[in-house]
């Protein structure tokens, strides 16, 4: 049978108990070739709108998911496995970047530009309907990233949640609806990539695809659009540098290391898993970070304390497991035993930048520690990777920290800190960690096409 006659079945699983929350129906390719149609018809509507009326519409939207914070993060932790802190967090942030998208509906503006003969202005026209393909790690946050500036622009929103996080996908949409946003301008439809993700990717109505995921398959989405001249945005892979310079306020630096790493479990895109450590400072480094990492406390995402919960699956335990073999000199922490994605904080030393541990992304709780001699050679590692989405470097020097900042192949870099999103500054990746900018002042524009109009006063 095809798979529009037979799609199968989505089962949720709370990754820390293994027990199945929720089994949602898998959408097939006749079911995206009719929300494309539902959503090009409300699109229409949606761009003819006043934008003063669809910014309203946008800060209701946003209201009513500030309503809904806690019933959201609670449904994160049992989809994904995210501590709770890190799940209300994510559902804050939903509210802001819808409140920040809404801010510049009314400001999305072209320009008059001085022509002979006559007058020339251009126009920022909505796309139409826009493919937004979401990843597990941040199920939320990132739907939003594409879908509230893309709406804030005027188009329509197919949204594809990851196959083990559809849940809060679903909640978002009914709230779209109860905040009043026409009906079919947002829709959610859970899938299997290979079937309601490719149809999106394929189909000739949906004029943009915005993807959070792997490199490897963010090239075959890229692939596939270029058949049709297809806009994309993609937020792929990273392989982080996290360089501690000598001369660095080391306490602090040692302080903010392991959260840099296992936030999230490790399965964040900007994960600091490369500890780049300055060999004159490494043996003290070594020392404070050692008791820190073995501290992390692991265990039930809804406990306040909890700091790291479970990974997301059996298939991604398995992914981690495999790179930390018996041969590698290792500190752990702790982890729970029994049922559950659990897995410990690992720091890797004693390997070179080819390892496979510290030269490929684990997307788990793992961060290998590699000594440098000096600034040259702290570019030199950081840039040997085939990723550039964010790094952290912690100096005292402010030049140093210019220098580096300037030399350092990465989209998203911090000094002294490791904070990489922020919903009001741009986000995105050099080299293979993907193309394109999302959040910041500039993300409506991305799903506009200009539009360039002469108008003569000559006779």
């Amino acid at each position: 049978m095809s798979d529009a006659q037979a799609p199968f079945d989505l089962s949720v699983l709370n990754p820390a108990t293994e027990e199945v929350v929720a089994v949602v129906p898998a959408a097939t390719r006749d079911d995206v070739d009719a929300a494309v149609v539902r959503a090009a018809a409300a699109q229409r509507t949606w761009a003819a709108a006043a934008p003063a009326d669809r910014a309203r519409l946008l800060r209701r939207f946003a209201a009513v998911v500030d309503g809904h914070i806690e019933e959201l993060a609670q449904l994160e932790v049992r989809e994904a496995g995210h501590t709770i802190g890190n799940a209300r967090w994510e559902a804050g942030n939903v509210r802001d970047v819808l409140d920040f998208a809404a801010g510049g509906v009314e400001r999305l503006s072209g320009r008059q530009i001085p022509v002979a003969g006559g007058i020339d202005v251009t126009f920022l026209e909505p796309l139409g309907v826009i493919g937004v393909i979401a990843p597990w790690n941040f199920p939320m946050p990132i739907a939003a990233w594409g879908l509230a500036p893309a709406l804030a622009a005027g188009n329509a929103v197919i949204l594809k949640p990851a196959e083990t996080t559809p849940l809060t996908a679903l909640r978002l949409a009914e709230l779209a609806l109860e905040a009043g946003l026409p009906e079919h301008l947002l829709q959610v439809l859970p899938g299997h990539g290979a079937v309601a993700g490719d149809a999106l990717v394929e189909h000739p109505g949906v004029a943009k695809i915005v993807f959070t995921g792997s490199t490897r398959v963010g090239k075959q989405i890229m692939a596939k659009c270029a058949d049709r001249v297809k806009r994309v945005t993609l937020e792929l892979g990273g392989k982080n540098p996290n360089i501690v310079f000598a001369d660095a306020d080391l306490e602090a630096a040692a302080a903010a290391a392991p959260m840099s790493f296992l936030d999230n479990t490790g399965q964040d895109c900007c994960a600091r898993t490369r500890i780049l450590v300055q060999r004159s400072a490494y043996d003290r480094f070594m020392e404070l970070l050692a008791p820190a990492i073995e501290s992390v406390v692991v265990g039930d995402p809804n406990d306040e304390k909890t700091q790291m919960g479970p990974l997301i699956s059996r298939v991604q335990l398995d992914r981690v497991r495999s790179y930390v073999t018996d041969d590698l000199t290792v500190i752990r922490g702790t982890a729970p035993e029994g049922p559950g994605f659990w897995y410990p904080a690992t720091l890797v030393t004693g390997v070179g930048p080819t390892a496979p541990v510290a030269a490929e992304e684990v997307f788990g709780p793992v961060a290998v520690v590699l000594p440098f001699e000096d600034e040259e050679d702290a570019v030199r590692l950081a840039n040997a990777t085939e990723y550039g989405l964010a790094g952290s470097l912690w100096t005292r020097d402010v030049g140093r920290a210019l220098r580096v900042s300037r030399a350092v192949a990465a989209g998203n870099l911090s000094v002294n800190s490791h904070s990489s999103v922020r919903y009001w500054t741009p986000f995105g990746g050099y080299k293979q960690s993907g193309l394109g900018r999302e959040l910041g002042p500039d993300s409506l524009s991305a799903f506009t096409e200009t539009k360039n109009v002469f108008i003569s006063t000559e006779a």
